[in-house]
């Protein structure tokens, strides 16, 4: 009796330490939008979800400002056509939010045919009731 108590608390404990608050379940469906967004090149959505203040950095190293992080997606010159998440958490403090994944994505940048796996992360900043895309980085998965 005393093992089955012990396994019933284990449990308990690992399904409340997953299970996602409301401002979680929020922030991980802008991530979506986001997602969706630049595979579907939707300027509007794109510059709904983005913070005026956005700082948007490469893997290689370039860093973009929400105009540019935007005409960059819609002209086509980074082009995803294709884009999974996995791995992904999610830390909320305050109005801000922490989030992690790793992306795989099939790119047409500019016609030419690639292929990334990054690790990502996103700063999402609360204006009013709306999260906003403040910063994101990424980082090429070491091979």
């Amino acid at each position: 009796m005393k093992i089955y108590s012990i396994l019933l608390a284990l449990c308990m404990m690992s399904t409340v330490s997953f299970a996602q608050s409301k401002e979680e379940k929020t922030v991980a469906s802008q991530v979506e939008i986001l997602r969706k967004a630049m595979v579907d090149a939707d300027k509007a959505a794109l510059e709904k979800i983005s913070d005026e203040k956005l700082s948007y950095g490469h893997s290689g190293g370039k860093i973009e400002d929400k105009t540019t992080f935007v005409s960059n997606i819609v002209s086509g010159k980074s082009d995803f056509t294709s884009i999974d998440l996995s791995d992904q958490t999610i830390t909320i403090s305050g109005n801000t939010a922490i989030v992690r994944h790793t992306l795989v994505a099939d790119t047409n940048d500019n016609g030419v045919v690639g292929h990334v796996k990054l690790y990502v992360l996103l700063v999402w900043s609360k204006e009013g009731n709306q999260w906003k895309l403040l910063a994101r980085q990424a980082v090429k998965v070491p091979a």
